[in-house]
């Protein structure tokens, strides 16, 4: 009898035998895992979002170097759940936080690969009424997301040819300070821009953007309704700079392109200091906005970034789900109870 399982998952620090490593945080950050291994074991690559020729691109990694090991011998992979990426401890000023996903090898213990997950509906509120063409998946940042960001790009432009004394020198007197923040919000954008040109061909990835379709606003899925997307750190870096631009022309600090300076500081205070103290950054510079995200950015801004075949048809269909979700394991979900979900599911109530 086979137990409540995920395809591809055999070492983990989750139990899937047991119900609360179903609940609806443990499944947005697992369930996105064993996509990825059953896309590498149907002999597919993940549309990887990432920077090339100077442009942004949508094109395709293997599963293998997306976690930095093949899924397909799974003795020899554990997937560690809200772990933090050892390697990065080197790069902060106190605590790394944790991160959604961390590849590990069993056998020397040794960190592979640390990603963000971020388990997306398509279409969403914005482009759900568009032709399927235009759906677009709404993605919400978290400030840790920037930290394990920053640090990824410390890594790429160490083992590159570039150096970041290279960009344009910023010095503010106060940080904090709106007023000074958007004087320089050019050459914090020209920076990031330039850094994404200059270390093409160095990238790597740092976000797994999962989708999950169904047919318009209704909660029943496509029969296509399932792909892995992946951003690289150029791509979302690329992608940070272009949703602040509009703040070059209200003058103003945006969720976006406060995210824009929190990236840079970090990276700045690491190459001036050797390490960058994340939580001073993020609680200093907020600019009277709330820190409980970085930014959200709706699918009708993201449609044009992730624009592909694989975004209106997914590849991975309805009736594959039962062979990721093995033993049953569905019978062991907690999903949120919502009123408006409930009264959407139960039509008989206005008969």
């Amino acid at each position: 009898m086979i137990k409540p399982s995920l395809f591809g998952i055999n070492k983990s620090n989750r139990d899937f035998t047991k119900p609360n490593s179903w609940g609806k945080n443990q499944f947005n950050s697992s369930f996105p895992a064993s996509l990825c291994a059953f896309l590498e074991n149907e002999g597919l690559d993940a549309k990887y979002l990432t920077i090339k020729d100077s442009l942004f691109t949508v094109s395709n990694i293997s599963v293998a170097d997306l976690f930095g090991i093949s899924s397909l011998d799974n003795s020899k992979i554990f997937y560690a759940f809200e772990s933090a990426y050892s390697p990065y401890n080197t790069y902060v000023t106190g605590s790394l936080p944790r991160t959604d996903l961390v590849i590990q090898d069993p056998i020397t213990k040794s960190c592979l690969r640390g990603l963000e997950v971020k388990l997306t509906a398509l279409p969403d509120q914005t482009t759900h009424n568009k032709d399927e063409k235009d759906y677009g998946s709404e993605i919400v940042i978290r400030p840790d997301t920037i930290v394990y960001l920053a640090c990824s790009l410390i890594e790429t432009i160490e083992s590159s040819n570039f150096s970041f004394s290279n960009l344009t020198r910023i010095d503010l007197p106060k940080w904090d300070e709106p007023l000074q923040a958007i004087e320089v919000i050019n050459d914090i954008l020209a920076n990031l821009l330039q850094l994404t040109a200059e270390l093409e061909g160095f990238e790597s990835p740092v976000l797994l953007q999962p989708i999950w379709k169904t047919q318009g606003k209704s909660p029943i899925l496509s029969d296509n309704c399932l792909d892995i997307f992946a951003w690289s750190n150029l791509g979302l870096t690329r992608f940070i700079h272009d949703v602040s631009v509009p703040a070059i022309k209200t003058k103003k600090i945006t969720r976006q392109y406060r995210t824009s300076i929190w990236l840079y500081k970090m990276l700045q205070d690491y190459f001036d200091n050797g390490s960058f103290d994340h939580e001073e950054i993020i609680d200093r510079l907020s600019y009277n906005l709330k820190n409980d995200k970085a930014f959200s950015s709706s699918g009708a801004i993201n449609n044009k970034f992730m624009k592909c075949t694989e975004l209106e048809t997914p590849r991975i269909k309805k009736i594959d789900i039962k062979k990721i979700i093995l033993g049953n394991g569905q019978d062991l979900l907690s999903p949120e109870r919502r009123f408006d979900a409930i009264i959407f599911n139960s039509p008989d109530i206005f008969e």
